[in-house]
């Protein structure tokens, strides 16, 4: 987890752990988004990053990460607590969520068949 320190963060940057979980507060005058960023970049494997943030997104995409939206994760959480993708449980789409007035992405192939991101994403939440 990396929490904002833009504005009211310490001279430098913090880590500390609780049940296994990293949490990183950025320093002051360095956003959240950067320390994100960087982590994905230098630590060169699959990450799960949980990010409204398009440019969040697209660089975890560019760097082998899966993003998923903020809105989209509890459900996601859920389905896996109830054995949902464990057991052929289908992951929703963020399909159809664009903000109006971007193009249409028109896929070729099988409709029913999952896009690589989708794909990717499956099985980024089935290691978890």
């Amino acid at each position: 987890m990396v929490f904002d320190g833009w504005k009211g963060g310490a001279g430098s940057e913090s880590v500390s752990t609780r049940g296994g979980v990293r949490i990183i507060y950025s320093r002051l005058g360095e956003k959240a988004d950067s320390v994100i960023k960087r982590i994905v970049s230098t630590d060169k494997r699959q990450w799960i990053v949980v990010s409204s943030d398009r440019e969040v997104a697209s660089h975890a995409w560019s760097n082998g990460s899966v993003p998923v939206p903020s809105e989209e994760f509890l459900p996601l959480l859920e389905a896996l607590d109830a054995g949902g993708l464990h057991s052929g449980g289908d992951v929703q789409s963020s399909e159809g969520n664009e903000d109006e007035g971007t193009s249409c992405e028109c896929r070729k192939g099988n409709p029913h068949t999952p896009s690589r991101k989708e794909k990717a994403l499956k099985r980024a939440l089935g290691k978890l």
